[in-house]
């Protein structure tokens, strides 16, 4: 069998044709000209790095966490072939031309997913993110995209943010980060979860947009038919899912913890909108009556819960509801900065968090792990601790499955609207290869995902993004 050994250089990027809108000849000159500047500053590094390598890859004498099991498999060889698993054996894999990774022992397990994250609103305070120019707001969220790769995570659900362009430039090859599956803007009402103006900008005049919606970043919603057209317009932008706020927040300048807010016809409407594309809403809620509303109408996710009651878990087992929830502790407020009323709430939401996940155990709940890390980059470094948080309530390989092959069912919600069609979160031979090789076993110590350092390899859809094992 003759192979090439993988060396640190990460393999190229699938070509794909240009989008090429039609111009005036006056116009292509310029229009090239800043095309190339784009490519240049945000794809240099990805684009010539990758450009000879294999896009086939073996990874030799591995262990594998599948996403699903409680125990490591044997040492094994899984060949990547076209961006997906194309063979697992524990016999050697006849792989003529592929690159090939010597695994020495280490765990070849699915990349992380976070189930609720926010990739544009992490490196901006809400007023900054008001305030700058989108396009600098924007490069500040492809360098955290970056960085949410590097970390290991290679999937994220993206819950409320003008994204779009962001997981484009990512999918094209432009720039580096994990795979988007995004809402667009928050939908919220009148001083809901979401609403960040001003008071200065009230009163809302109709037909006019505020800065806030300009931007995308939340639509203001007052009425069954605005939820209809705000839901229909994130859909045709590319939205996988359809995020509302159904009652208050943590951060939210004006709504109180307990307010309800979407009336059961407006949440209604967008139900009715997400269900004609195929797919699915969910919703911000903390309280029994935000949730229990939500319930009643066909939401399919719930965000958060963690003021949830009893009966309320219950219910959601009985439907098939998901649960996608965060391991918020004491040590996630030390580490925002938030204003003193919004610490407040912050505290009362933590009292929650124990009972949520015993409820979710006990009834079988079915449950997604994410982070909701906002507005601090440094929290953002802190993405794959908050994983082993989730020890206090489940066993290290509970806490990695739901971080991968059970977040990976979550995202096959989105049915025909998927982005990414496939499976993900499992190692597994026609899954996606979103792979991360592990310096050390994560089921005998979770630790080592809260590390970025013990990701030897990453690589997403067959491509290695990292690699700092020795050249052979």
């Amino acid at each position: 069998m003759q192979v090439s050994r993988a060396s640190n250089t990460p393999p190229s990027l699938t070509a794909r044709k240009p989008f090429q809108p039609r111009t005036s000849a006056k116009l292509r000159a310029p229009l090239a000209g800043a095309g190339l500047f784009v490519t240049l500053v945000l794809g240099l590094g990805t684009a010539f790095a990758q450009d000879a390598a294999s896009s086939s890859v073996l990874f030799e004498n591995v262990r594998v966490f599948d996403g699903k099991a409680d125990a490591l498999t044997e040492p094994t060889n899984v060949l990547v072939e076209e961006g997906k698993i194309a063979a697992i054996s524990a016999a050697p894999i006849d792989a003529n031309g592929a690159s090939v990774i010597e695994g020495a022992g280490r765990t070849l397990m699915p990349g992380l997913i976070d189930a609720h994250w926010h990739a544009m609103l992490i490196r901006s305070t809400p007023e900054e993110g008001l305030n700058n120019d989108a396009g600098y707001t924007t490069l500040l969220a492809a360098d955290e995209a970056k960085a949410t790769l590097m970390r290991g995570f290679t999937t994220v659900r993206d819950v409320g943010g003008p994204v779009f362009s962001l997981k484009r430039a990512i999918d094209e090859g432009l720039i580096d980060g994990p795979r988007i599956y995004p809402s667009g803007a928050i939908i919220s009402v009148t001083s809901g979860h979401g609403d960040f103006r001003h008071q200065w900008e009230l009163p809302r005049r109709p037909g006019e947009l505020t800065r806030m919606e300009e931007l995308g970043v939340a639509m203001i919603a007052d009425s069954p038919d605005e939820v209809r057209m705000r839901a229909r317009e994130q859909l045709m932008l590319g939205a996988s899912q359809v995020k509302l706020t159904a009652g208050g927040g943590v951060a939210s300048p004006f709504s109180p913890l307990d307010a309800s807010t979407f009336t059961a016809d407006e949440l209604t409407a967008a139900v009715e909108a997400a269900s004609n594309w195929g797919t699915y809403v969910t919703v911000h809620a903390y309280t029994p009556e935000a949730i229990e509303r939500a319930l009643s109408v066909g939401v399919k996710v719930i965000e958060h819960g963690h003021l949830m009651n009893e009966a309320d878990a219950k219910a959601m087992a009985e439907k098939g509801i998901w649960l996608s929830t965060q391991p918020f502790d004491e040590s996630f407020e030390e580490g925002v900065t938030l204003p003193e009323d919004s610490r407040a709430r912050l505290r009362q939401v933590i009292t929650g968090t124990d009972r949520i996940y015993g409820w979710a155990k006990q009834y079988g709940i079915k449950t997604a792990f994410g982070t909701d890390i906002l507005f601090s980059p440094a929290m953002a470094q802190l993405q794959g601790h908050m994983l082993t948080l989730l020890t206090r309530w489940y066993t290290p390989a509970e806490a990695l499955a739901m971080a991968t092959g059970t977040n990976g069912e979550l995202l096959q919600l989105t049915g025909l609207r998927n982005p990414y069609p496939g499976k993900l979160g499992v190692v597994e031979e026609g899954a996606l290869a979103d792979l991360l090789l592990v310096e050390g076993d994560p089921i005998a110590n979770i630790n080592l995902v809260a590390n970025p350092a013990n990701f030897v390899v990453i690589m997403k859809d067959g491509k290695i993004y990292k690699n700092t094992l020795p050249t052979n």
